[in-house]
């Protein structure tokens, strides 16, 4: 029982900010996009919990708003790196010889430049927006899903079911997909769940260069960014996204690991 205690409390964590993402107006007391003059900068009180924005609007309920793009990102950031790079690291793991040669080279070479680097340099080629760094993400982030599935394909491969399955006649195609693939895909089903606390680390930091969502998308890095002026005189304007970045950090983190220890994928 001790084993899954990470993975609930990831799962609570992740289940209270897609509420926040699904039905943001239950929970905002505000509407995040109507100013409010007579409260510019507005400390934190009871009337507005996390303060007022520069512009009278209430940090809470711009914070919560937020959440919807926030986990758009880490998911559409994970879901096609973890395609594209589950299908090469399963063709390349079963067929091997020059098809693994050619695709090792290119993962090498990926692999080579630091990951935000070629992220941000993809995005600052196609141009600042949620899709080319969606585009950006598909480009780079594939490579650690390949390596780890091609790593989970070579051990299931020499395994004994698939000696029995080859020696009953069952084509490679029912082999790869109904035996291997089931078996080979829980560890990166895994990591993908870990890796989503990165993707919104990273469109949270592109938000706030200016190179993910454009405001006046409400996405958390862009509410960081706009109170970043307001540092000395009003600070809880980047305080409340800054909590849910690390919040939904640690959710992510749990979740991914409670699913490790679940799928018994570390041992």
């Amino acid at each position: 029982m001790t084993r899954r205690i990470p993975l609930l409390l990831g799962l609570l964590i992740v289940g209270f900010l897609a509420l926040c993402a699904v039905v943001p107006q239950w929970l905002a007391p505000y509407d995040p996009l109507v100013f409010d003059f007579m409260a510019l900068q507005a400390p934190p009180s009871p009337a507005h919990l996390f303060g007022t924005d520069q512009f009278g609007r209430d940090v809470l309920s711009r914070t919560i708003s937020a959440a919807g793009i926030d986990l758009m990102i880490a998911f559409c950031g994970v879901v096609f790196p973890l395609l594209i790079g589950a299908a090469i690291g399963l063709i390349t793991g079963w067929y091997g010889g020059w098809i693994d040669a050619v695709f090792g080279r290119l993962m090498d070479l990926v692999a080579t430049f630091p990951f935000l680097v070629l992220v941000i340099t993809f995005v600052a080629v196609l141009g600042p927006g949620l899709v080319n760094m969606f585009i950006a993400l598909a480009c780079v982030g594939w490579v650690s899903y390949a390596r780890l599935m091609r790593g989970e394909v070579l051990v299931q491969k020499s395994a004994d079911y698939v000696a029995a399955a080859r020696v009953l006649g069952y084509s490679p195609a029912r082999i790869v997909l109904r035996h291997i693939l089931p078996n080979a895909v829980r560890p990166v089903l895994a990591f993908a769940v870990t890796d989503m606390a990165l993707v919104i680390l990273l469109g949270s930091s592109l938000g706030y260069l200016g190179m993910g969502a454009q405001p006046p998308m409400p996405e958390w890095g862009v509410l960081i960014a706009d109170g970043k002026n307001f540092m000395t005189t009003a600070p809880w304007i980047s305080l409340a996204p800054g909590v849910m970045i690390v919040l939904a950090g640690l959710g992510f983190s749990l979740a991914g690991d409670g699913l490790s220890d679940l799928l018994d994928v570390k041992r």
